[in-house]
């Protein structure tokens, strides 16, 4: 199957740019069209009815947000474009599934194309988003939902012993031995484990202090999990996870 693309953006360079990068990309999709300000972008979507729309923030006419609001049912995946990153966090309140920073860069763009074909090839259930939601709003056995090439998996928090960070890759490290590989980043889950009793004690590897086992001063320091599991401790946070790991 192919997946249909549109690029909504005033400046035709940018989107002639984003246009061939993903011509010469290997992904399953085709840029069906192209246009320049917000009313032209909607008439696009309705006419096309797209899967992924690339979505300028700033635009003559108005917000990439003023054309959302104007779209009853969104059944497409938004990646948007911006020059300000301040933008990002309204855009992930639009539930944006990314956003892309100008100037635009080939590996940044294709990761977002990528996340988007996920999303859109194993959406879960609304329902089952909804009842996710409310468990972590009550604090109630906290979830997080994690969507891999071929699956989505919705695990409780507290069973991640660990995460281990791989270029643009995450695998998560299971209680049951479970190992999950997604093309997120670690930094992408951070904020959201950090609330759950989680620290970043590497630059590459966030653990679940309640899976910790033992501080070991060999080898500059690393910690060992209950699993076994042998992680480095960095040099830079070394003093501070010592004082967190006395404060327990």
């Amino acid at each position: 199957m192919t997946y249909k693309v549109v690029i909504i953006d005033d400046e035709l360079a940018t989107r002639k740019l984003i246009a061939n990068m993903l011509k010469n990309s290997d992904a399953p999709i085709e840029v069906v069209g192209e246009a320049g300000n917000i009313e032209s972008g909607l008439i696009l979507i309705k006419e096309e009815q797209p899967h992924i729309v690339l979505l300028d923030i700033q635009m003559p006419d108005g917000s990439g947000f003023d054309l959302l609001k104007k779209i009853k049912e969104r059944n497409f995946e938004v990646i948007f474009i911006t020059a300000h990153e301040e933008y990002a966090i309204r855009a992930i309140k639009f539930s944006a599934l990314d956003y892309i920073l100008k100037p635009i860069e080939e590996k940044e763009l294709l990761h977002g194309i990528t996340n988007a074909l996920e999303v859109i090839e194993f959406k879960m259930d609304t329902s089952e988003h909804y009842n996710t939601l409310l468990n972590n709003i009550k604090n109630e056995n906290k979830k997080l939902v994690i969507r891999t090439k071929t699956s989505v998996y919705v695990i409780d928090i507290k069973d991640i012993v660990y995460c281990q960070s791989d270029r643009n890759y995450t695998f998560f490290y299971l209680m049951d031995g479970k190992k999950i590989l997604t093309s997120r980043l670690l930094k992408d889950y951070e904020d959201i484990l950090v609330q759950s009793n989680f620290i970043r004690c590497h630059r590459s590897y966030i653990i679940n202090l309640n899976h910790l086992d033992r501080y070991d001063r060999r080898d500059g320091g690393i910690v060992v999990m209950k699993d076994g599991s042998e992680i480095p401790i960095s040099r830079s946070i070394k003093d501070k996870f010592i004082e967190i790991l006395e404060s327990l």
